[in-house]
């Protein structure tokens, strides 16, 4: 039985915890913390209300998995609902375009043949890329996903070729630009998000992601996981290997660190990362709203300046409704009017509630950032620290160490470090 430390309480750092303590480990989580972007916001100034931040998750299977090898299953403890339309995409002129997830047959009436074309050339992508990159590492990558992750082309290039269509272009560039990256710095590869959206679909917990904070923590207690409510600051080093972990609260000993948040925050790690940068959140403004409001059940992403994703979801008094807002732009004026250009008309006496949170604001709460590092090209994949690092006793998961934004890809990294380390 080895001492685990998990450094970071988000998904990432709960996940690894939990696959860990059921292999056997004596297993300590260090954050101040529990559950991060997972984590509904409230403000005193608005009682009742709630707010998520994430709606929903692809791949569903990588949260079953953490469950039924973490414990018991997730059907005994949260219900997944299928969410049958993943966005819908509105600009000034009235075109509206919806993406219906799991439904080939959908997407192709909506989107038209073009557009499925697209999605079904990423089919091999998705099948290289789960064997060799997210579901498990090999010491030395298979030539052709060697040379797939080394390629040049990038995602805009691969979208002007696939679409005359500008509209499409931005449907399918849309998961990129609202997490923070650029899509002249994408790699092609990386666009499989559209293959798994009408593949899979997408799923969200029924009560919202403070369910599935909740059962998360559960299954740590059940696991009898420790938690240091304290910021970790370094991961102490002694002959090459890692010894223990410092935190604000003093010094956790340590067999195995496990690092689930920027490892840049750490001096031990910081000059790993020092050719990449980390993503930056968009603004989020999260609104109250009462009185006959449009009827919105799923994200619905306003395109212009600024890009604007209205999304609802969260908890609300009796007779109100709960949105947020995730804002790529400047807003210069109020947000009733940004929404009533688009065809959402709120009128301000309806807004009884609105805080903005900005995107240091965010990484200050989140302890980072939760969508990782920014694509700065092809070579980004190779940058990224994780699952094993240089340091021998030292992993690392979470976000920045995974070459795909979004809880799906987090959980993916918990099960590589897992199996990594491997059981006691």
């Amino acid at each position: 039985m080895a001492r685990v430390v998990v450094v970071g309480g988000g998904f990432g750092g709960l996940a690894s915890a939990a696959r860990l303590a059921k292999l056997g480990h004596e297993v300590t989580v260090v954050s101040p913390d529990l559950g991060g972007a997972l984590v509904p916001f409230e403000d005193a100034e608005s009682p009742g209300f709630s707010w998520d931040v994430a709606s929903s998750t692809l791949l569903p299977a990588v949260t079953r998995d953490l469950f039924r090898k973490s414990g018991r299953p997730l059907e005994r403890e949260l219900e997944l609902e299928h969410v049958e339309v993943v966005r819908e995409h509105h600009w000034r002129d009235g075109t509206v375009l919806r993406v219906r997830g799991a439904s080939r047959a959908a997407q192709l009436e909506e989107l038209g043949q073009a557009w499925v074309h697209h999605v079904e050339s990423y089919a091999d992508v998705w099948e290289l890329t789960r064997q060799h990159l997210f579901e498990s590492r090999s010491a030395e990558l298979p030539r052709e996903v060697d040379r797939m992750l080394r390629s040049r082309e990038m995602l805009r290039s691969r979208l002007r070729g696939d679409f005359r269509d500008k509209r499409l272009r931005e449907v399918a560039a849309l998961p990129f630009e609202v997490a923070g990256h650029n899509v002249r710095d994408v790699p092609a590869w990386a666009g499989l998000t559209a293959y798994l959206e009408q593949r899979f679909g997408a799923w969200r917990p029924v009560g919202g992601m403070a369910a599935l904070r909740e059962v998360l923590i559960d299954r740590l207690e059940t696991r009898r996981v420790s938690v240091v409510s304290a910021m970790a600051t370094d991961v102490v080093v002694e002959g090459g290997r890692a010894v223990g972990v410092r935190t604000t609260e003093g010094d956790v000993d340590a067999d195995v660190v496990v690092v689930a948040i920027d490892p840049r925050s750490l001096p031990a790690l910081e000059p790993l990362t020092t050719s990449t940068m980390p993503v930056m959140p968009p603004t989020i403004v999260h609104l109250g709203l009462v009185g006959d409001l449009p009827e919105i059940t799923t994200d619905v992403v306003l395109h212009g300046e600024p890009l604007v994703v209205v999304r609802p979801g969260g908890r609300a008094p009796d007779g109100a409704t709960a949105w947020t807002l995730l804002v790529r732009g400047q807003i210069l004026e109020d947000i009733d009017l940004v929404l009533w250009r688009h065809g959402i008309k709120i009128k301000p006496e309806q807004i009884v509630a609105e805080h903005r949170r900005s995107p240091a604001q965010l990484v200050g709460q989140w302890h980072g950032s939760p969508s990782g590092v920014v694509w700065g090209g092809r070579t980004t994949t190779f940058q990224r620290v994780g699952p094993r690092t240089p340091i021998p006793n030292v992993y690392a998961a979470g976000a920045a160490s995974v070459s795909g934004d979004g809880l799906p890809f987090v959980g993916l990294s918990a099960a590589l470090v897992a199996a990594a380390i491997g059981a006691a």
